[in-house]
């Protein structure tokens, strides 16, 4: 086996892979149905001929740049593994930091209730199970126009035993009444339309584009998302989303000043990029709306209660 692994990282590097062995030990692993550490009892074995031709099929699939996590049908994402789809995003390292990030910035709401987040653009679901996994005193709920990503979202809470997060199928935040909100996460589409075709093949090829393309200047999305959370969110609630970085988290920030939000910041991902930006609705301007929906019905009821599926 070890000669088999050794191999598949030579056609990877000459394939132009930027991590040959890496990847080749990941696809064995998952075909084995070990981890990747523990390869290193296995490789004095001999491998069947049933095992060198599923091999051969994923090391060719990965040297034609199809990622290495659609091959395995899964990504980590801050401890938890999540099924992908080709409908949803493979979760990245630096969306990581969205979910640090909106953790630390959740309000405390009044009268001890349990506070309110909404994922928007949910895909795969790693942002909304990551926040519910990580703070169980909270009702979620994550929505996504794509039913297929859904599906898989749904999928992925439930096996990781979060079936309190509700899905919904809706754009952005038109299926959620106003004051509904303690918090509203998102990492939307931010690429600007002429940048798609000059992306690497394993995005340009492989990812779904309606969750990459942010329109003309990238801010299609954004800029609905940020106009429409000041409706949304209850007083001192808070706005986190995700961007591109550089001038378009600058554009993002006049955004959120023009929407009358306050407490506006930029933070800055693990490159040192600054590419989430924050704002909160000044809760000394917001009318108290009384209870919401999901107060008023429960969770078990929010789903049907806020969604509009057309």
């Amino acid at each position: 086996m070890a000669r088999l692994l050794e191999v598949a990282s030579a056609r990877l590097a000459a394939a132009g892979i930027d991590t040959p062995r890496v990847d080749a030990e990941w696809l064995l692993a998952g075909l084995l149905g070990f981890r990747r550490g523990d390869l290193g009892v296995l490789l004095a074995q001999k491998p069947d001929a049933g095992l060198v031709t599923r091999y051969e099929a994923a090391i060719e699939r990965r040297r034609s740049r199809e990622p290495l996590q659609r091959i395995l049908g899964w990504e980590g994402f801050r401890g938890l593994r999540l099924d992908l789809n080709p409908e949803v995003l493979v979760p990245r390292p630096e969306t990581e930091v969205l979910v640090e990030l909106a953790l630390a910035l959740l309000p405390t709401p009044r009268g001890g209730r349990c506070p309110v987040v909404i994922d928007v653009g949910t895909g795969s679901g790693c942002v909304a199970c990551a926040i519910a996994a990580e703070h169980a005193d909270l009702r979620v709920i994550a929505t996504d126009t794509a039913t297929g990503a859904l599906q898989v979202a749904r999928a992925n809470a439930l096996r990781l035993g979060l079936s309190r997060i509700h899905f919904v199928a809706a754009d952005l935040l038109t299926a959620v009444g106003p004051g509904a909100a303690d918090l509203v996460v998102s990492n939307p589409p931010y690429l600007t339309t002429s940048q798609l075709g000059s992306l690497g093949p394993e995005v340009r090829d492989h990812e779904p584009r309606g969750a990459l393309d942010g329109g003309h200047d990238g801010l299609r999305v954004l800029a609905g998302l940020v106009g429409d959370s000041k409706r949304i969110l209850r007083r001192g609630g808070v706005l986190v989303v995700e961007s591109a970085g550089g001038p378009q988290a600058d554009a993002v920030v006049e955004l959120m000043r023009e929407a009358g939000l306050v407490d506006v910041a930029v933070h800055r991902d693990l490159a040192g990029i600054d590419r989430f930006v924050s704002a909160r609705v000044d809760a000394s301007h917001v009318r108290n709306v009384g209870r919401t929906t999901l107060e008023r019905g429960g969770v078990a009821g929010t789903a049907a209660a806020l969604a509009r599926i057309k």
